[in-house]
């Protein structure tokens, strides 16, 4: 890295730490729906609408930025997300208490910080993107690595908490979480933050959807998301489910490990990554993915099934990431719009998907196994669209 590539060292920090707030506030508050649904009495029909206002504030938080954040600027925008990131935890603690329907006061929570988490997600990229950094591909996959590394330390640091000091101090661990964003804020108010595009008005919406590149793109991502979210969302209960394991070990066993092996691959692409040939490793992880899943699916073995679910979290680790840096050069001019956008794709396959899974497996009374089947064709349309891509794009960039 040059002299000038290392004055941006403070901008990647801070959005690693940005990546990892995200993580925070997507896995802290699940942990926390059974102490609701006791200590509130919060019937669990109310509970399982706290994942859905969450991924619909960030569609929201999505589209609002196509138009916004160019208007307000980066700096301004990724400031307010550690501010909405730690005021929602903060609340989070408190809220509840002063609503005659303490429900009420978990949505605001939630709202809040869900608000934090869809300007990081749409920012984050775009602002590492900017810097002057050699191997773009593999700085954007060791970036996306510390959401993975975040998520696995809520869980494993939150389940230690609340086995040494209990679930009922809960609140002070929000608030322990809280300090992460609020650090942030300083590092994003003093490290250089580049405009995309050189500060150049970047394509309309109008403009991106005459690409077919980007429709490419949309689906890919759609597609990225769904392959993660679905395995993801219901990996806990699939190894309770496969192997008997109590909630905290499920945890530990499912989502955890998941996550360990999709940040495992992001790291060691950021390392490596400009050694090899991202369209290739995307095609290659995509056919990881659909053998992960039939695994998953067909396996009369659980540990075999659970193997699937753990091999999953390898092949989906570079979807994400390498959707961005596959089309972002490819879309030069795509500024803010084609971020947004490509951002609110991933969650809207992150929220299809999983539903699709648990759909169809209440159809097959209840089989998780007919339902991830199903999921096979995620992956599975994600090839064939990176094999589109030479067929409609030229050698010359847009």
């Amino acid at each position: 890295m040059d002299q000038g590539s290392k004055k941006y060292n403070k901008t990647l920090l801070a959005c690693y730490l940005g990546f990892i707030t995200q993580a925070i506030t997507a896995n802290f508050t699940p942990l926390l729906f059974l102490m609701f649904n006791k200590t509130y009495e919060v019937s669990l029909g109310k509970i399982a609408l706290i994942p859905a206002v969450f991924f619909m504030t960030q569609l929201v938080v999505d589209i609002i930025c196509v138009r916004a954040v160019d208007k307000i600027g980066y700096r301004k925008s990724i400031i307010t997300s550690c501010i909405c990131s730690a005021a929602g935890l903060i609340l989070l603690a408190f809220l509840p208490n002063l609503f005659p329907d303490p429900f009420i006061g978990i949505i605001i929570s939630v709202v809040v910080y869900a608000i934090g988490s869809g300007l990081v997600e749409v920012l984050g990229s775009p602002i590492v993107e900017a810097c002057p950094f050699d191997h773009k591909e593999a700085v954007m996959s060791l970036l996306h690595s510390f959401y993975c590394w975040g998520s696995v330390g809520v869980i494993v640091i939150s389940t230690l908490f609340f086995k040494f000091f209990g679930m009922a101090n809960w609140k002070i661990l929000a608030c322990i979480w809280a300090i992460i964003p609020v650090f942030n804020i300083f590092n994003f108010a003093t490290c250089p933050i580049e405009q995309p595009n050189g500060g150049e008005k970047g394509m309309s919406l109008v403009e991106l959807f005459k690409l077919p590149l980007f429709w490419v793109a949309i689906i890919l991502m759609i597609c990225a998301g769904a392959s993660e979210l679905s395995m993801a969302q219901w990996a806990s209960a699939f190894a309770e489910s496969a192997l008997g394991l109590s909630k905290n070990i499920g945890d530990l066993a499912g989502p955890c490990l998941f996550a360990v092996a999709m940040g495992t691959v992001r790291a060691i692409f950021g390392k490596v990554g400009h050694k090899l040939n991202l369209m290739r490793f995307m095609i290659f992880s995509g056919a990881l993915c659909v053998v992960s899943y039939l695994l998953a699916s067909l396996s009369p073995l659980p540990m075999l099934g659970l193997l699937g679910c753990i091999l999953c979290g390898f092949s989906v680790a570079i979807m994400w990431p390498g959707t961005i840096s596959i089309c972002s050069p490819r879309i030069p001019k795509g500024g803010t719009a084609l971020f947004a956008m490509l951002a609110m794709s991933g969650d809207l396959g992150g929220a299809a998907g999983p539903a699709l899974v648990g759909n169809i497996s209440q159809i097959f009374s209840n089989n998780l196994k007919a339902g991830l089947l199903v999921g096979t064709i995620f992956p599975a349309v994600l090839i064939v669209m990176i094999l589109l891509i030479p067929v409609i794009t030229k050698k010359d960039r847009i």
